[in-house]
Parts: structure tokens; C-alpha cells; sequence
């Protein structure tokens, strides 16, 4: 039995539309997705004692992960990390309340701001890519870019939001054009779902701090 697993999405296809249209959902999550998921336990195959190991553990210690699978690791299994983390942040009209927003106006000096340099860093990143916020190792938010399939936690950090900036996920909808794309991102941020990764990673900082 394979190890790692698609989940489906948390709602429709649809339910990002006219933000995200319904054929991009399918065909990003049911083929895009399933291909880092089922390439991730093709190279594990070759090592099962890795199998027993979460994604999360292989990710953090890629220098750990032997040297013929480690590439298939970065990339597959951040893959299936970074699409797994993103489906559930995504929610139409949700307003950006409590402690993320607070930290945002503390880190940006406001929403608007973040935005604006979020969504700068993600339309001026070459080639394929993720733009995240993320908490770092200071308990500070901070804007991050990731190549490829790289994924925050293999560098030490938290994330809390991401984006996808590979063409295959707007290029249907958007073509050329990803400032649109990162446009109609910020319509269909869960910022619930946001707030709710930001209080966890702050209470894990203090969980470390205490140990």
C-alpha cells in the first residue's frame, strides 16, 4: 500500500470560481498533485525504512535522506507538502482578523502593505516557484520565495501562507498574466484558516522556548 496519500479537496472544484476557475482545480489537484504524491512513494520504495518517516521529518532532514532519492524528496515530496498545506487556505471573502492581523500591521505596518510586497515578491519571481509567509526563527513574520517545489520547512521556518506561482496553476485562467492571478489570490485567502497556523507556530515557539 502506498504511503503517502491525495487527499480531496476540502470543497468543490468550484468554489474558488471566478477567482480560480474549476478546470485549473482539477486538473492542479487531481493530476498535478497526484503526481508528486505518487513519484514521492516511487522513490521511497527503494528505502523502506523512509516509509515510516512523515513528510514533514523527511523534509526538515533532507541531509538525512540518502543521496539517489534525496532530489526525488525535495522535490516530490515538497510537491505533495506544498499542495497539501495550500488547498485548506484557500476560501472565498474571509476577512483577515485576529492575531495574524496584528502581527501583519507589527511586521508591514499594515494589510495593505503585506500585500503589496507579498504579491511584489511573487510576481518578480523567476521561473516556478512558491511565494510564502512564514514565521521565523526569530518568531517574526517575514515574505519568502521557494524555486520549484522547495519547500519553508526544509529551511527552518513555519509557514502560514503560500502561494503557488507555477504556470500550471493559473495559466488556464490567466495565461501570461500573473499579476492578475496573484490579484484574485487575495479574494480567496482563508484568513481564518491563516490566523489559526499563526497561533500555532507562536504557541510552538513557546512550547521550545520552555524546553
Amino acid at each position: 500500500m502506498a504511503h503517502h496519500m491525495l487527499e480531496p479537496l476540502p470543497y468543490g472544484y468550484d468554489a474558488l470560481e471566478p477567482y480560480i476557475d474549476e478546470q485549473t482545480m482539477r486538473i492542479h489537484h487531481d493530476k498535478h498533485h497526484q503526481t508528486y504524491v505518487g513519484k514521492l512513494n516511487a522513490a521511497l520504495e527503494k528505502h523502506p525504512d523512509l516509509q515510516k518517516k512523515s513528510l514533514e521529518d523527511l523534509l526538515k532532514n533532507l541531509n538525512g535522506v540518502p543521496a539517489d532519492i534525496r532530489d526525488a524528496v525535495r522535490n516530490h515530496g515538497g510537491g505533495h507538502f506544498n499542495h497539501r498545506f495550500f488547498w485548506p487556505t484557500l476560501k472565498k471573502d474571509v476577512a483577515c482578523e485576529g492575531n495574524i492581523r496584528e502581527a501583519l500591521e507589527r511586521s508591514f505596518g499594515g494589510l495593505d502593505e503585506f500585500r503589496s510586497r507579498f504579491s511584489q515578491a511573487a510576481i518578480g519571481l523567476f521561473g516556478s516557484g512558491w511565494t510564502w509567509l512564514v514565521v521565523n526563527g526569530s518568531d517574526e513574520l517575514e515574505i519568502m520565495t521557494t524555486p520549484n517545489q522547495d519547500s519553508p520547512i526544509s529551511r527552518g521556518v513555519v509557514p502560514v501562507l503560500g502561494l503557488d506561482v507555477w504556470e500550471h496553476a493559473y495559466y488556464l485562467k490567466y495565461q501570461n498574466r500573473r499579476p492578475d492571478y496573484v490579484e484574485a489570490f487575495f479574494h480567496v485567502v482563508h484568513w481564518e484558516k491563516v490566523n489559526g497556523l499563526y497561533v500555532a507556530a507562536q504557541r510552538e515557539t513557546m512550547a521550545a522556548g520552555r524546553r
